[in-house]
């Protein structure tokens, strides 16, 4: 536990910081394609649900975790464990986690820039419809890619090296602003479309018919993932909160935000595709095969679809550097490393590893480490530490530790406090477990 420990300088820091973390890819990339393919309506209920039932929780354990320890995973849990190690292991899950995601995220990070200076140059302005499938291959499949992953990597850790005020912190309260200003300029785009009407109501209007257990699985995995739980990023940042920090509000409002970030992606998304008569459930390549030829069809499309991929880069960089703070935290706190050697020991391993995944589609397909890392991450590690967390914060912490650091130097309703703890011990774990096991089966 370091004596000397930044904090955010902040509670708007704090708010960017937190925020840019849970936004990702999963929200503007991933919760589309989800919702599309369960049905719109009943599987936004479903997700928005467990946001709060299991999210909000299991947020909450995070930070009261993270600011009581002041240090990153997986001191947190040897501190809060009276110095004893049995739970340590969780926090390893966490560092392998983040390392791995590190590793594939990058990857399609440097999509997104592929993407935006393709937009910017006039590559999707023209009204030819191309073949997008054999185009997203081809360039997937080359050596590109790699570097855009360099390129990516070298962004991450220059903001990283700014340290925590004066490079999260000032990133987070510039980009987050800009991602809720493009996100609501294409909404009014989307909402101007011919045809809007229909998209709205694919989304906003549940078809409860539709509501199987594959779909509440669905949103219960998305709202896990979708807040970054299950690896320690809220953890390590919470060890940089200030005292006076309020977490129980701050979890509630990461929670809404992210959750409305989600929403309007969908709004942007699925009355562009109704309008241009586009299935809503075309899965992962809705965002770089299907809208391309949905933006060369719209007035103004070389714009929109610059905006749209530079989103997606912001969203991306934000949650690469709260997944690259895990690790970073680790080696100064634990390994005694300088700030600066660790981001950079953290860029040149996560550079290697991005390349070697990039190249997963090309040259080194049998070796496949891009799936494999995305397979053993999203499947088995994050699942684990989330569903580990929650027991350790339910069962093992202290409640009076946790009712503390919730409190904090406000009131907390004993009422609140109750849900929060028979969240962690029972439900969150039950609810991760059956995401757990549905991912194992997939």
């Amino acid at each position: 536990m370091s004596d000397k420990r930044t904090f955010f300088s902040t509670r708007l820091g704090v708010l960017a910081a937190t925020v840019g973390s849970a936004v990702g890819l999963g929200n503007i990339w991933r919760f589309p394609y989800e919702a599309g393919t369960h049905g719109g309506g009943a599987f936004l209920l479903c997700y928005i649900f467990f946001v709060f039932l299991i999210g909000v929780p299991v947020i909450c354990s995070e930070f009261a975790m993270g600011r009581r320890s002041r240090t990153g995973i997986p001191g947190a849990f040897q501190h809060l464990n009276k110095g004893r190690s049995g739970w340590n292991w969780i926090g390893w899950i966490g560092i392998a986690g983040a390392v791995m995601i590190i590793s594939f995220y990058s990857v399609v990070a440097g999509w997104t820039l592929e993407y935006t200076i393709d937009s910017a140059v006039g590559m999707f302005s023209d009204h030819v419809q191309h073949n997008r499938h054999a185009e997203f291959l081809a360039f997937t499949q080359g050596w590109k890619p790699s570097l855009w992953v360099v390129v990516f990597m070298g962004i991450n850790g220059l903001v990283l090296l700014g340290g925590v005020q004066k490079g999260i912190e000032r990133v987070s309260n510039i980009l987050m602003p800009l991602l809720f200003l493009i996100l609501l300029a294409f909404c009014i785009n989307s909402l101007l479309l011919p045809g809007a009407g229909e998209g709205l109501r694919f989304l906003f209007n549940p078809d409860f018919s539709q509501l199987t257990p594959t779909v509440i699985l669905g949103a219960m995995g998305q709202a896990f993932f979708s807040l970054s739980l299950g690896m320690g990023c809220m953890i390590t940042y919470a060890s940089y909160f200030k005292d006076d920090t309020p977490l129980m509000k701050t979890s509630i409002q990461i929670a809404t935000l992210d959750t409305l970030v989600a929403i309007l992606s969908g709004v942007i998304i699925f009355p562009a595709v109704f309008s241009f008569g586009m299935s809503p459930a075309e899965g992962p390549t809705l965002v770089f095969e299907v809208l391309p030829n949905i933006f060369q069809q719209m007035s103004g499309g070389r714009i929109w679809s610059t905006l749209f991929f530079l989103l997606l880069a912001v969203a991306s960089l934000t949650s690469l550097i709260s997944v690259s703070e895990i690790a970073i935290a680790f080696f100064v706190d634990h390994l005694k490393m300088k700030r600066h050697m660790a981001t950079l020991t953290l860029t040149l391993v996560g550079t290697i590893l991005g390349v070697l995944c990039a190249l997963s589609f090309g040259p080194l397909k049998n070796l496949d480490l891009f799936n494999a890392f995305d397979y053993i991450s999203s499947n088995i590690l994050l699942p684990l530490g989330g569903m580990s967390t929650s027991i350790f914060a339910g069962w093992v912490m202290k409640r009076s530790t946790l009712y503390a650091e919730l409190q904090g130097k406000g009131k907390l309703p004993r009422a609140a406090g109750e849900a929060i703890v028979i969240s962690l011990r029972w439900i969150a774990p039950a609810c991760v477990l059956a995401v757990f096991i549905a991912g194992l089966m997939i």
